[in-house]
């Protein structure tokens, strides 16, 4: 697909995401690599935005250099590092205590020690859309529960059981509970889906995806 058809197709997806105001973000592409700049309202819709990009055909790669400008009452890192810690403690799937919380200039980063992916999960999707949020790093890391050969079948089990079966097209490995996936996959929503089931089996504690997007 041509640069200039895949920018326009961008440029639409964005204006029909309703969760993103398209009017204050850039679009480039050079090679099928696209590019957003610009500014938008919350951390949440510059993940909405992200999301947006990754639905085009055509698309192989993505970067994003946007600034989340926020209003002057967002709150102070103090408070919203507060804010986090009151919605962690009240989260039932975030195991007490766990996780510690730093926030600097808006940026927050987790950090801790879970038994479950979904668990690590979780500690970061609550804060998305929390006033004052600019920008996310999830430090936390996943506890080891089970043997490689366990987690590679559980993740093949799973690739196998999807109806498109576009995930049969991928090769798992697993080195200290750690997950790599290579292959090659026609959509970023195939990548995502095999991402998704990879996270989703017990012990993973990190998951490395080397799939491309291709025909």
């Amino acid at each position: 697909m041509e640069d200039k058809l895949l920018k326009r197709l961008v440029e639409d997806e964005l204006e029909w995401e309703p969760s993103v105001n398209a009017t204050g973000i850039g679009v480039s592409v050079d090679g099928g690599i696209v590019t957003l700049t610009g500014h938008v309202g919350s951390y949440a819709e510059l993940l909405a935005a992200e999301k947006a990009v990754k639905r085009i055909k055509g698309v192989r790669g993505y970067a994003q250099d946007m600034e989340v400008a926020l209003a002057p009452a967002a709150g102070s890192d103090t408070g919203i590092a507060a804010k986090i810690a009151n919605i962690l403690d009240w989260d039932v799937t975030v195991p007490k205590r766990a996780i510690q919380v730093k926030v600097q200039n808006g940026h927050v980063t987790l950090s801790g020690q879970v038994e479950w992916a979904y668990q690590r999960a979780a500690a970061e999707g609550g804060l998305r859309h929390l006033p004052g949020v600019r920008g996310l790093t999830n430090m936390i890391t996943v506890k080891p529960r089970v043997q490689p050969s366990d987690i590679k079948r559980r993740i093949e089990e799973a690739l196998d059981r999807r109806a498109d079966k576009a995930s049969g097209a991928v090769r798992v490995s697993v080195s200290e509970g750690k997950v790599f996936l290579d292959g090659t996959l026609p959509t970023w929503a195939d990548r995502e889906t095999v991402e998704h089931a990879a996270w989703a089996a017990p012990g993973v504690v990190a998951v490395e995806d080397r799939t491309t997007i291709g025909a």
